[in-house]
């Protein structure tokens, strides 16, 4: 089969497509045809070996945690899924023509497997950084970095509860965010103030990794009240970088059942064949993204 692979740590140029061995699915597991994978910044940040704590890497190493396809094995212990079944879920190495996933959902009717596979990792990031920063209905968050993946998945459940969200991105993406119910503005020089005029702040997200915790920090009076996954300088603040996955079925569920709910969709900006991995990491790692990047095979 057909897969991405790297055999060093380095810029995009260091990922091969290669011919590799085909996975099988162990316990617990499935096996899919992949038809759409997922681009990620862990992605590139396990390809730069920035997150060797996190994602412990044995080179070669493949790449891709996120999919979407067709279940073609099951592994022992699998209940409820069966060949021929359309899931997206995580697993690993999923930038190739087959791919064994460790959780998985059924896609909702109506979803292609290109936007499928932009899903897993960013609503399980979503709702786990909404978890941590405490945020409640009838209070007002801040996203810094809105409107990619995470930020697009943040915006929506926030609405779902009734929490009011003011989001930053660039100025082509204002109208955007204000379609997906927040109020937005840019970012650069006075964008705290912009903030101040929106309203009060009662908790924020960092999701860009642009150099604005302290910013941030200042906007809620509150080092706790702020959580990043983006700048790895956060805790000198005194603000947690969040980065450790939480329970990935259980976000998968909750986002299947928000899709068919209508209250969730993320767009997807591009598509990269499987052999232009490395732009689409190049694209990915530029930011200003609206919803996600993928790869189709």
């Amino acid at each position: 089969m057909k897969k991405v692979s790297f055999a060093e740590f380095g810029g995009p140029d260091v990922l091969q497509l290669i011919d590799a061995e085909e996975p099988h699915a162990g316990p617990g597991q499935v096996r899919i045809a992949v038809r759409a994978a997922g681009v990620n910044p862990a992605d590139w940040r396990i390809r730069e070996g920035q997150v060797l704590k996190a994602h412990p890497v044995v080179l070669p190493a493949g790449v891709g945690l996120d999919a979407a396809g067709v279940v073609d094995e099951v592994g022992e212990g699998v209940e409820g899924v069966e060949a021929g079944d359309h899931v997206f879920g995580e697993g690993s190495s999923t930038y190739a023509e087959f791919a064994v996933l460790s959780a998985w959902a059924r896609m909702p009717e109506g979803l292609t497997f290109e936007e499928a596979a932009g899903y897993p990792s960013v609503v399980e990031t979503a709702l786990r950084i909404l978890r941590e920063v405490g945020v409640r209905s009838g209070q007002t968050l801040l996203v810094s970095g809105a409107s990619g993946g995470v930020g697009s998945a943040v915006l929506q459940i926030a609405r779902d509860r009734g929490i009011a969200v003011i989001g930053t991105a660039g100025a082509a993406n204002q109208d955007y965010l204000r379609s997906l119910g927040a109020l937005a503005t840019t970012y650069g020089e006075g964008w705290v103030d912009r903030v101040r005029q929106l309203g009060h702040v009662d908790a924020a997200l960092d999701l860009a990794g642009s150099g604005v915790i302290g910013e941030l920090v200042e906007l809620t009076g509150d080092p706790q009240k702020v959580i990043s996954i983006a700048d790895l300088e956060a805790p000198k603040f005194g603000v947690r970088f969040s980065g450790v996955a939480g329970s990935v079925p259980d976000a998968l569920a909750e986002a299947a059942a928000l899709i068919s709910r209508g209250r969730l969709h993320i767009p997807v900006e591009k598509a990269y064949p499987l052999a232009e991995a490395a732009a689409a990491h190049i694209d990915s790692q530029a930011g200003h993204t609206r919803g996600r990047r993928v790869v189709v095979v």
